[in-house]
């Protein structure tokens, strides 16, 4: 199996549980819920990504004939300094994402990621069953579309949704459950509805995205 890659780059982890943490983020082109055209988003099911997805234009993106390459690529942008390496050596961490990252990770991608010391957390809107062997599942459910992944380390909804209440997936099986405020115009309303819906139901933990408000990737 390719890997169609849209960029890979060296950054801190800027939301949920993990936030602050550095990492190698692996964005993997495509969607099964938005083609990342803007004359589909209308017809689309989640309308709100704000993310560039596609393609494989991106730092460090491309499209790679082999899971060992793939590897080779994110383990090229993990530091290099001797002492950091040294360090960091037991926490080196992947981030893949997209897009969704589940319609292209797979097996032998995930192996040699682990045969490079990588621990592999993934992002994914759940509509895909994740293959065995990775570290940290991030869930984002949608509304409108299937849910079948309903376990991992961390559940993180997107807030306000209309037709997804946080009570419909409160009981899976997860760690976490953050609320993320919805970005876009009305990114203040919405921080202080998911604010006020932790407060009010403290199973329920707020994310921002401190990479935006940081200013870094």
């Amino acid at each position: 199996m390719s890997y169609s890659i849209k960029e890979i780059f060296y950054t801190l982890q800027g939301e949920g549980a993990q936030t602050g943490r550095p990492a190698v983020f692996c964005r993997f082109s495509g969607c099964n819920l938005w083609s990342g055209r803007e004359a589909d988003r209308p017809s689309a099911i989640c309308r709100f990504c704000d993310t560039d997805f596609i393609g494989t234009d991106g730092i460090g993106g491309g499209k790679f004939a082999t899971a060992v390459a793939a590897a080779e690529a994110v383990d090229a942008k993990w530091p290099s300094d001797p002492v950091q390496t040294r360090v960091n050596a037991s926490r080196k961490l992947v981030v893949c994402t997209g897009g969704e990252p589940l319609l292209q990770l797979d097996a032998t991608l995930i192996e040699a990621l682990h045969a490079r010391g990588f621990e592999i957390a993934v992002e994914t809107n759940g509509t895909v069953v994740a293959p065995a062997g990775i570290d940290w599942i991030c869930v984002s459910p949608k509304a409108g579309a299937s849910l079948v992944q309903r376990s991992g380390q961390e559940l993180k909804l997107v807030f306000p949704q209309a037709n997804l209440d946080p009570a419909e997936v409160e009981d899976l099986g997860f760690e976490h459950f953050f609320l993320q405020p919805m970005d876009g115009p009305v990114r203040a309303k919405n921080t202080e509805l998911a604010l006020r819906y932790c407060l009010d139901h403290p199973r329920w933990r707020l994310s921002l995205q401190t990479h935006k408000l940081l200013g870094i990737p």
